[in-house]
């Protein structure tokens, strides 16, 4: 996928502002949550016909983008 930004949008009048997949009010943060039990790209649009797989895709590469970042923890 080019880029996620064509996919998730962030608009304060849409889930007070949560990232969400364009023209829907499913949040970034449900994906990920499926992903991480072990839903396939699949099995989320069963559930949620609505999404495409960039969707999906897009969701997780705004995901990494967000985290990736630089910081040194001293403990």
């Amino acid at each position: 996928m080019k880029d996620y930004r064509d996919r998730i949008i962030i608009d304060p009048k849409v889930l007070l502002g949560k990232p969400v997949v364009k023209n829907t009010r499913i949040p970034v943060y449900m994906i990920l949550g499926l992903i991480a039990q072990e839903y396939s790209i699949k099995d989320i649009q069963v559930d949620y016909p609505d999404l495409s797989e960039k969707d999906i895709i897009g969701a997780i590469q705004f995901a990494s983008d967000l985290t990736r970042f630089e910081e040194k923890i001293h403990v």
